[in-house]
């Protein structure tokens, strides 16, 4: 029998999306810089904890064997570069006693950073068990309507999931993030939520790990017009400018560089998730490479912001940019 985290994986790493919402963001460079190098402050701060580096490993998996050797990998270059690491949906390990490919993270690596997720249409004792197990820094609760419905195994009731939200924010002890997986969240999401008592969101717009290509793959009869549904993560981000100091955006979708982050930054965000483009480098390089990349892109964080003038993370924020294409497109029409 299949395992559909092994199927997502596979065909989380054969989708390529066709069309990137950071290449219609230009950020305008400046020739004469305030600060040096080693002056420039990458440090952000959500979910009531601080973080040495804006960027993050996002959701990604949990719950198979193979996905098991995948978090490990990914909790070993976390801990290594000292990043905060999420896993995938507990659910998984709800399902199967036996489990371990979520509690091997933090045993091989004690001083790890680390979050879980769960999906809203579990009851909140799911995500106390999760927190009891795992002991997170916060806990993340994903909707994914349009992966659920196009699952040929999803969901199809989802009048609850409001109120197992709103359980969640009343009856969760540590901070809870709302977060999108893929399809990106607008501006009645972020009001919906506030007013429930969410504080921090995850966008998680469409452009980088696609659940509508990855359920079509799975489905006999495949709708694979939905493929591109929801709003990419740039005009999301761009739709949300007047809720940035309302709430705490953390940017996923798409990411691929660290140039994508800055822009991300730039837009608003307190920190930025990777999840696919992370997931290829350890399918295709030992951890121990990876590692450098990673570090590497600390260090290309510094040089973007260094050309920008922007000292910290906050002073991004002032940075002008412009637009094209679609992304413009989208900003001047009032969703």
């Amino acid at each position: 029998m299949k395992n559909r985290k092994d199927e997502h994986i596979k065909y989380a790493l054969e989708h390529r999306s066709e069309y990137n919402s950071f290449d219609d963001v230009e950020l305008i460079h400046s020739s004469i810089p305030k600060y040096n190098l080693d002056e420039i402050d990458l440090s952000t701060n959500f979910a009531s904890h601080d973080f040495e580096f804006p960027f993050f490993i996002n959701a990604i998996t949990g719950g198979s064997e193979n996905a098991k050797k995948i978090n490990q990998k990914l909790a070993k270059i976390a801990s290594a570069c000292n990043l905060l690491f999420v896993t995938g949906s507990y659910s998984a390990a709800l399902k199967n006693s036996n489990d371990d490919s979520f509690q091997i993270v933090k045993k091989e690596n004690p001083n790890l950073k680390l979050a879980t997720n769960i999906g809203i249409d579990k009851d909140y004792t799911a995500g106390i068990t999760a927190i009891k197990a795992l002991n997170p820094l916060f806990l993340q609760v994903h909707v994914n309507l349009m992966q659920e419905l196009i699952m040929p195994e999803g969901s199809r009731n989802f009048s609850e999931w409001e109120n197992n939200l709103k359980e969640f924010v009343q009856n969760i002890k540590i901070p809870v993030i709302l977060k999108e997986v893929g399809f990106g969240m607008t501006e009645d999401t972020i009001k919906q939520g506030s007013e429930i008592g969410i504080k921090t969101f995850d966008i998680s717009g469409r452009g980088g790990t696609s659940f509508a290509f990855i359920e079509n793959r799975r489905r006999e009869n495949s709708l694979d017009y939905l493929n591109n549904w929801g709003q990419t993560t740039v005009s999301c981000l761009l739709n949300l400018k007047n809720y940035v100091d309302k709430v705490e955006i953390i940017a996923s979708g798409g990411v691929k560089n660290p140039l994508d982050m800055i822009k991300c930054l730039v837009l608003g965000a307190k920190a930025v998730g990777i999840s696919r483009t992370i997931l290829e480098l350890v399918v295709k390089y030992d951890v121990e490479k990876v590692i450098k990349i990673v570090e590497s892109w600390k260090n290309e964080c510094k040089m973007i912001m260094c050309a920008l003038n922007a000292k910290n993370i906050q002073e991004l924020r002032n940075v002008k940019y412009v637009l094209y294409g679609k992304t413009l497109e989208f900003s001047i029409q009032k969703i």
